[in-house]
C-alpha cells in the first residue's frame, strides 16, 4: 500500500476497541473482540499461527480491508484517535505477497511512485529513491525492469517503495519470507535504520522470532483472532512458552520435528539435468551449465542467493519452461511412455507425472472456493466423482484446508495460500514434485504437518525439488542440497557457473 499524505509525520498511535473483522463468506470473524493500544514509536513483534488473524489487524490498520461489501467490522481501529480506514496516509504496508503492491515498471519509478503523489521535490524523490533502495541491499539500475526482478527482489523492492516516504506507522507482513539469509539480516537493519532516524511506529508479523528480536521492544501474540500474549520479548518468550507453542509459535531455536533418514537404496533417478542453461528471456541465460540428479524417493534443497535463478531452474525442471542449453533426461519411470524432455510433455502427461508449486500461489488459483481448487486436477484427469471427493476431503485434513473448503482462495491467509497450492499439486498424484519456497508463511505447527506430508512421499518413492531460503528445512527434512552459489549481477548471466550437489 502506498500512503497518500505528507512525508515526515510524526509517529502513530494505534488503538484497537473491540475490534473485530470478518471475512465476506465467512461464517466466523479473523479477528474477534481485539483490545489492543500501541504507543508512538513502539516496536511491536506480531505473533500467532497461520490465520489467527495477523495479516487482518495490518490490512485494517492501513485501510485495505474494503467495504461493506468484503466484510463486516465490529468496534473500533483507530490511529492517532482517527479511524484507521480515514488515516491511510499514515501508514505504510509492505504485503506478504510484494507482486500486489508492484505498480511501475521500472524499479526507480516504483519506488518514486509514492512519492510523488505525496508532492515531494524532484531533487528530493532521488535521493530518497537511491538511499531506499541502498538500504534494502537492492543494487540495481533505475531502469531495471520490475518484472525482471525474483520473488525476494520484489520483496526488497516493495520495502523500499513504503520505506522511502518515511511513513509514521511502519507495517510489515513478512517482510524477510523469501530472502536469503544475508538478505533477511540486511532487511531487518535496513528497517531498523529508517525506524532509529524517522521515530516511526513499528509493527511486523514474522513467524521466525529470533531475527527481529534484536530490534523489537514487545510482543503481541495472537490465537484465533483473539489476544493471547502481549508484553516485553522475554517475559512472552520464557515464561509462557509452552503454551505459545501449542499454538504454533516459532520459538527461538526450536526446530518443530526432524525427518527420519530415507530407506537405504529407497532412491532411484527420475529426471537428470546435464549441463543445464536456463532463461526466462530467451537467449539471455541465468545459470549455466547446472549439473543436478533428482531421486525417487528423495528431496533435493536448491539454495542460493536472491535472483541467482533458482525458480527459473525450478520452472525448467518441471517441464513449464525450455532449457536453453544441455539436456533433462527423464527416467523411464517418470516418462511413462511420454516422448521427449518434460518441456515437450503435453499439459496432462504434466499432470500425473510432475506437480509444481509456484513461488506465489495465487499464480496457480483457478477457483472461486477452496474445495473446487482441489478438484481442478483430478476433474481435468476425468477421475470418478467418488474418487475426486475422496481425493479432495483426504488433502482438506492432512493440511488443515477443511474449515476453509468453502472460502474463496484469494482470502486466505499467506501460510492458508501456501498449503493449498501445495495440495493442489498433489491432487493429481504426481512422481516428481517442484516446489518453490514449500514453507513460506508457516507456523511452527502448519510447518511440522507440511514437512511430514513431503517426507511421507519421498518414502511412497515421490521424487522432491525444494527451492528454499528455509535453513530449518534443509537441515532438518532434505536429503541433499543444490547450491547454486552466489548471484551474479542481474544484468548478464551468471557465465560459466556450475552448480554442485552437497550430500547433506
Amino acid at each position: 500500500m502506498r500512503p497518500h499524505a505528507a512525508p515526515g509525520a510524526r509517529a502513530a498511535a494505534v488503538s484497537a476497541q473491540e475490534w473485530s473483522w470478518r471475512h465476506g463468506g465467512r461464517r466466523t470473524p479473523a479477528v474477534h473482540g481485539l483490545d489492543l493500544d500501541i504507543a508512538p514509536g513502539e516496536r511491536v513483534l506480531l505473533l500467532g499461527a497461520s490465520g489467527s488473524g495477523k495479516s487482518t489487524l495490518l490490512h485494517g490498520l492501513a485501510g485495505v480491508l474494503g467495504g461493506d461489501d468484503e466484510g463486516e467490522a465490529e468496534g473500533r481501529l483507530l490511529i492517532d484517535d482517527r479511524p484507521a480506514a480515514a488515516s491511510r496516509g499514515r501508514a505504510g504496508l509492505v504485503l506478504q505477497d510484494p507482486d500486489a503492491q508492484l505498480v511501475m515498471a521500472r524499479v526507480g519509478d516504483d519506488v518514486a511512485f509514492g512519492l510523488e503523489n505525496l508532492g515531494v521535490p524532484r531533487d528530493e524523490i532521488w535521493a530518497r529513491v537511491d538511499e531506499a533502495l541502498r538500504a534494502v541491499g537492492l543494487d540495481l539500475p533505475l531502469d531495471h525492469s520490475t518484472a525482471a526482478l525474483s520473488g525476494g527482489q520484489r520483496q526488497r523492492l516493495a520495502l523500499a517503495g513504503v520505506l522511502a516516504m518515511r511513513p509514521g506507522l511502519i507495517l510489515l507482513d513478512e517482510p524477510t519470507a523469501n530472502l536469503d539469509p544475508a538478505g533477511v539480516l540486511e532487511v531487518r537493519d535496513a528497517v531498523a535504520r529508517v525506524a532509529d532516524e524517522s521515530g516511526a511506529t513499528l509493527v511486523i508479523i514474522e513467524h521466525r522470532v529470533s531475527v527481529w528480536l534484536p530490534v523489537v521492544d514487545r510482543v503481541v501474540v495472537l490465537a484465533g483472532g483473539e489476544l493471547l500474549a502481549d508484553g516485553a520479548p522475554a517475559e512472552v518468550l520464557d515464561a509462557r512458552a509452552p503454551e505459545l507453542r501449542a499454538a504454533g509459535v516459532w520459538l527461538p531455536s526450536d526446530v518443530p520435528w526432524h525427518a527420519p533418514a530415507p530407506r537405504a537404496g529407497s532412491r532411484n533417478p527420475l529426471l537428470t539435468a546435464e549441463a543445464l542453461d536456463v532463461a526466462r528471456v530467451p537467449g539471455s541465460p541465468v545459470l549455466r551449465g547446472v549439473d543436478a540428479r533428482i531421486d525417487g524417493g528423495g528431496i533435493l534443497a536448491v539454495t542460493g542467493p536472491n535472483g541467482v535463478g533458482k525458480s527459473t531452474l525450478a520452472l525448467a525442471l518441471a517441464g513449464l519452461l525450455r532449457p536453453e542449453g544441455g539436456r533433462l533426461v527423464a527416467d523411464p519411470e517418470l516418462a511413462q511412455g511420454a516422448r521427449g524432455e518434460p518441456w515437450r510433455w503435453r499439459s496432462r502427461e504434466l499432470l500425473t507425472r510432475i506437480g509444481t508449486v509456484f513461488q506465489s500461489p495465487e499464480h496457480q488459483f483457478l477457483t472461486g472456493s477452496v474445495r473446487a481448487e482441489l478438484e481442478v486436477g483430478p476433474h481435468a484427469l476425468k477421475l470418478p466423482a467418488a474418487a475426486r471427493t475422496a481425493r479432495t476431503e483426504e488433502l482438506l485434513g492432512s493440511l488443515r484446508l477443511d474449515h476453509l473448503a468453502g472460502a474463496n482462495p484469494f482470502t486466505l491467509s499467506g501460510g492458508e495460500k501456501r498449503r493449498l497450492s501445495v495440495a493442489t499439486a498433489l491432487a493429481t498424484r504426481p512422481r516428481l514434485l517442484v516446489l518453490d519456497e514449500p514453507t513460506f508463511g508457516q507456523d511452527a505447527n502448519t510447518w511440522r504437518e507440511l514437512a511430514r506430508l513431503i517426507v511421507g512421499l519421498r518414502d511412497e518413492g515421490v521424487g522432491v525439488v525444494a527451492v528454499t531460503h528455509d535453513e530449518t528445512f534443509v537441515e532438518a527434512i532434505a536429503d541433499r542440497r543444490l547450491d547454486l552459489g552466489p548471484a551474479a549481477s542481474v544484468d548478464r548471466p551468471t557465465s560459466g557457473a556450475t552448480a554442485i550437489e552437497v550430500p547433506r
